[in-house]
């Protein structure tokens, strides 16, 4: 039989290795712990991440739909007093065509809206230049635009004062390719009554 110091000396060694284990159990467990909270953080930050550029977009893309909206409503303010205004609607569809037609004080009123027309044309082509107008919406616009700036009246008052735009605009404006066809509503029902 074995004698009690051997038994002694054997449940001696086993306790410490029993001591052992539960300490590296022990490390082992806060280890884990720690590299499992690390993943947990990286996963949180990554979605947080994640988030803000979904909402930046978002927010971009508003910004880009208030621009334009912006643009139009610039255009739109030009533009109404002469549906309002049978007088100011009659300058500027003469003028257009023939400024030689209209009295000096009927000059002063159009190249005063012209400016106003242009000066919202170089806000829309600025919303353009810089990414806060989709391409299709800006086609209507540069279509426009080559119809208008090619009309002898507003011709005239660019050769005149190009120098209240911009360079950028200015060299966009002369850059543009007149249409085969010129249409303004200077020139639009003159058809009708050929």
């Amino acid at each position: 039989m074995e004698s009690l110091a051997s038994r002694t000396s054997s449940a001696t060694l086993q306790l410490r290795f029993a001591q052992n284990d539960v300490r590296y159990n022990a490390t082992m467990n806060w280890d884990a712990l720690s590299a499992i909270s690390q993943l947990v953080g990286s996963l949180a930050v990554v979605l947080s991440v994640l988030y803000l550029a979904v909402q930046v977009h978002q927010s971009t893309r508003v910004a880009k739909l208030a621009m334009q909206d912006a643009a139009a409503t610039a255009l739109r303010d030009v533009t109404k007093p002469l549906m309002e205004n049978a007088e100011l609607e009659r300058i500027w569809r003469v003028g257009l065509e023939d400024i030689s037609a209209l009295s000096i004080e009927e000059r002063a009123r159009f190249f005063h809206a012209v400016y106003q027309f242009l000066k919202a044309f170089e806000t829309i082509h600025f919303h353009y230049v810089y990414g806060m107008m989709d391409r299709d919406l800006w086609e209507g616009w540069h279509g426009l635009l080559r119809h208008y700036v090619v009309a002898p009246g507003m011709a005239h008052y660019w050769k005149l004062r190009p120098e209240v735009f911009s360079e950028r605009f200015r060299n966009f404006v002369n850059s543009l390719q007149p249409p085969t066809d010129q249409r303004t509503v200077g020139t639009l029902f003159k058809e009708g009554q050929s």
